[in-house]
C-alpha cells in the first residue's frame, strides 16, 4: 500500500506522534485532518474519523482513504458533524489549536469527546517570540509556551499531561524558509478564515517523487530527533481524561 506523501515538517511530527499513540485504543478522531496524510496512517491502526472544514482538502483526504483501502471516514465540517453521543479513545488535533481564537473552548470541546481513560494528542508551534510571517500567512492567532499549554490542558480537566518540543535543527531551517515565503504572501488581502482553510494545502508535496524526496531526505533528521529529543520549534502534547 502506498501511503500519502508528507511534508518535511509532517515527517518530523509523525515520527514523534507515532510513538505516542496508545496501542490499546480503538476509535480515533482527528480534528482538522487536512489532506489525510496522517489520516491514512491512523486508519491503518484504528477505527478512524477525520473532520475537515475545507472542501478541497476534504475531497483529497477522502480519495486517499479510498485509494489506501484502509476504511475510515472523512466528514466535512467541524464538531457539528459528529453525533451527539459519539466518543473516542483518542482525539487528535495536529497544527489546529493555533488557528482557533478561543483555544480554551476548543480544548474543552475536544476533551468532551474522550471516553474515560482516553487521550488528547495535539501539536502546535512553539514560543510566541518566534511568531513570524509564516504564522501570519496561514492564520495563526498565537504560538505556545510549554508551560502555558500544560496549564491549559490541566484547566480543561485532563491529567497525565506531557508536553515536549520537537523538530530539531531541520525544523528551525524549515521555519526560516517558510518565513521567507510568508513575507511575500502575508500582505495579500485575505481573512483569517481564508488563511486557515488554505493552511492544509500550503507547501504540500504534490507528486510521488516529491513525497519520496521528503521521506528519505528527512530520515537523518528524524534519527537525530530521536537521539536528542526535546528540541525544535514545535510542541507535541498528550493528556488523558483520567477515569
Amino acid at each position: 500500500m502506498t501511503l500519502p506523501p508528507l511534508s518535511p515538517n509532517a515527517w518530523l511530527r509523525w515520527d514523534v506522534v507515532s510513538q505516542l499513540l496508545p496501542a490499546d485504543a480503538y476509535a480515533v478522531l482527528e480534528v482538522g485532518c487536512g489532506q489525510g496524510g496522517f489520516g491514512v496512517r491512523l486508519a491503518q491502526r484504528y477505527r478512524y474519523v477525520g473532520l475537515e472544514p475545507d472542501a478541497s482538502s476534504c475531497e483529497v483526504a477522502r480519495a486517499r482513504l479510498a485509494a489506501a483501502g484502509v476504511g475510515g471516514e472523512i466528514r466535512k465540517g467541524d464538531f457539528s458533524a459528529l453525533k451527539p453521543a459519539e466518543t473516542f479513545d483518542v482525539v487528535c488535533a495536529f497544527e489546529v489549536i493555533e488557528h482557533i481564537e478561543h483555544d480554551d473552548k476548543a480544548l474543552a470541546e475536544w476533551a468532551s469527546r474522550l471516553r474515560p481513560g482516553g487521550w488528547l494528542l495535539l501539536s502546535t508551534p512553539a514560543f510566541q517570540h518566534r511568531f513570524g510571517p509564516a504564522d501570519a500567512m496561514v492564520g495563526h492567532f498565537r504560538r505556545y509556551e510549554p508551560m502555558i499549554l500544560t496549564r491549559l490542558l490541566k484547566e480543561t480537566g485532563l491529567g497525565n499531561v506531557e508536553v515536549q518540543q520537537f523538530g530539531g535543527p531541520l525544523g528551525y531551517a524549515l521555519e526560516a524558509a517558510r518565513n521567507r515565503v510568508g513575507k511575500r504572501r502575508v500582505l495579500q488581502p485575505t481573512t483569517m478564515a481564508e488563511k486557515t482553510s488554505g493552511s492544509g494545502r500550503t507547501l504540500q508535496p504534490s507528486s510521488p517523487l516529491q513525497g519520496a524526496a521528503t521521506k528519505y531526505g528527512t530520515w537523518p533528521f528524524r534519527v537525530l530527533q530521536r537521539r536528542f529529543p526535546g528540541h525544535g520549534p514545535g510542541l507535541i502534547a498528550r493528556a488523558q481524561l483520567v477515569a
